[in-house]
C-alpha cells in the first residue's frame, strides 16, 4: 500500500497589491490557515475567523437561551463568561485596528449574549453570520 503524497500548502500574507505581484503558479497556496485555533487569511481581514467565531458563539448562546429560565443570574453569567466571553477574548489583541464592520460583528455577539442574560424580550435578532 503506497503512502499518500502530501504536498504542503503555503499561506502568503500581504496587501492585495503585494499579493498580485507574486507568481503563485509553482506554489500550492491557500487563502486561510488555522494556527493555535485562530484562522489567519491572506489579507489579515480575519473575516473567516470572525465567521467561525460567530457561528460557535451563537450556537452556545442559543443553548444558553434554552436553559436560562432554570438558572440563577449569577450562574448564567458564569456560564456566559466561561463559554462565550472566553472565545471572544482569545487572541483579541489581533483584532486591533480592524474595520468597524468587523468589530460590529463581534459586538453583536456580546449584545445577543447580554440579551439572553438579562432575560428581556429579544431586542437583537441572533443569527449565524
Amino acid at each position: 500500500m503506497a503512502a499518500a503524497v502530501h504536498c504542503p500548502e503555503f499561506l502568503i500574507i500581504g496587501l492585495k497589491q503585494q499579493l498580485s505581484k507574486i507568481d503563485k503558479s509553482s506554489l500550492n497556496t491557500t487563502h486561510s490557515a488555522r494556527n493555535l485555533g485562530f484562522i489567519f487569511d491572506e489579507n489579515l481581514t480575519f473575516s473567516d475567523q470572525i465567521s467561525s467565531l460567530s457561528k460557535s458563539c451563537y450556537s452556545h448562546i442559543c443553548e444558553l437561551r434554552c436553559i436560562r429560565p432554570y438558572l440563577y443570574s449569577k450562574t448564567a453569567s458564569t456560564i456566559a463568561a466561561s463559554i462565550v466571553h472566553s472565545k471572544l477574548d482569545y487572541c483579541n489583541s489581533l483584532y486591533y485596528n480592524l474595520p468597524k464592520s468587523q468589530i460590529n460583528r463581534l459586538e453583536q455577539i456580546q449584545n445577543c449574549l447580554l440579551n439572553v442574560l438579562i432575560s428581556h424580550p429579544v431586542k437583537f435578532i441572533c443569527s449565524f453570520t
